[in-house]
């Protein structure tokens, strides 16, 4: 037997949604392994490792116009270690607030996100569809029985991040047991009525991780829709962290890593679409950043989401890595 990191693909349709923005296409990775069987010949059909389950779910929103090919590295990644990851294309209205702008992103609803509708529902239209695809896989193929949908974990890079922070509640989902994002942040657009310098009071009902990189061109360069000053990469994510969420339970951290820029998450990054061209020069290696990433990441799952206490002082010392500029726990 020989252990592999195999995916599946499946449609999902959104209720509520408008053809032909109604529709996202997601590959869903999990750990399986290879038996010789003629399913596993003739149609590519690989067993899961059902020794390894069940396996804890991570549903991971993307940036906008970011295909789900430059997340790949962490879902395979993720995958060797034990869990299901799930990464998705989505096309659809991709900035609130600005009807027509098409593209990829993590589905945000802009209704949702004003000042007397923040807090009342999901800010994402597709959550609650990938939670019902992910109970048919339950039922039905390799993953049948091999899923932990009692520990389901947000994750997000960029505006995907900002929705992962922002849906971390268990009013909405009550399987939710974490939430981690990159260059995710609570910053509330002035084009939705809140006004300049606003954050969006997040749930924080979950443990969270909030990665950030000091070399971030992106927020620098939309500091304006907040009414925030570019100078500082760091300090929307600092107030995040510090005035967003609710802490107190020791279950928060966050880690601001030096070098790093905004795309720093994505590899491949792909230039022709994105906002790339924003972005400031990395000036630490993308392979050691996205290695620090995995291990920070999976350290933060294992502790929270597999319940290992001992893990969590493995977290802790990660502040002392040499990539990381400042770290925090509340």
């Amino acid at each position: 037997m020989t252990r592999i990191v195999r995916a599946l693909h499946r449609a999902v349709r959104l209720p509520g949604l408008r053809a032909p923005h109604d529709t996202l296409h997601a590959r869903v990775f999990y750990p399986g392994r290879l038996t010789g069987t003629p399913a596993e010949r003739d149609l590519g059909a690989v067993e899961a490792d059902a020794d390894a389950g069940p396996f804890p779910v991570v549903i991971f929103l993307p940036g906008v116009n970011v295909g789900p090919e430059s997340y790949r590295w962490l879902a395979q990644a993720l995958a060797d270690r034990g869990y299901v990851f799930v990464t998705f294309s989505y096309v659809g209205e991709q900035r609130p607030g600005e009807p027509g702008a098409i593209g990829l992103g993590p589905g945000l609803d802009a209704s949702r996100l004003g000042p007397e509708s923040f807090g009342h529902a999901p800010t994402s239209s597709t959550i609650g569809p990938l939670l019902d695809e992910l109970a048919r896989l339950q039922c039905e193929g390799v993953l049948a029985g091999l899923l932990d949908l009692e520990h389901v974990v947000l994750g997000g890079h960029s505006a995907g991040g900002c929705a992962a922070l922002q849906n971390a509640a268990l009013r909405y989902f009550n399987n939710l047991a974490a939430a981690f994002a990159y260059a995710g942040h609570a910053g509330a657009l002035t084009a939705l009525g809140w006004p300049e310098h606003s954050l969006l009071p997040l749930p924080g009902e979950v443990p969270l991780l909030l990665l950030g990189g000091e070399r971030d061109g992106v927020i620098a360069a939309s500091s304006h829709r907040y009414g925030s000053s570019p100078s500082d990469a760091f300090a929307l994510l600092r107030r995040t962290f510090h005035e967003a969420l609710p802490g107190g339970r020791g279950d928060a951290h966050m880690f601001l890593l030096a070098g790093a820029n905004h795309f720093a998450f994505c590899h491949p990054d792909d230039p022709t679409t994105g906002r790339s061209f924003l972005d400031h020069r990395a000036t630490a290696p993308g392979e050691a950043l996205r290695n620090f990433f995995v291990e920070v990441i999976s350290t933060f799952l294992d502790a929270y989401v597999r319940e290992d206490s001992e893990v969590v002082e493995q977290l802790d010392q990660l502040s002392g890595h040499p990539l990381v500029l400042q770290a925090g726990r509340r």
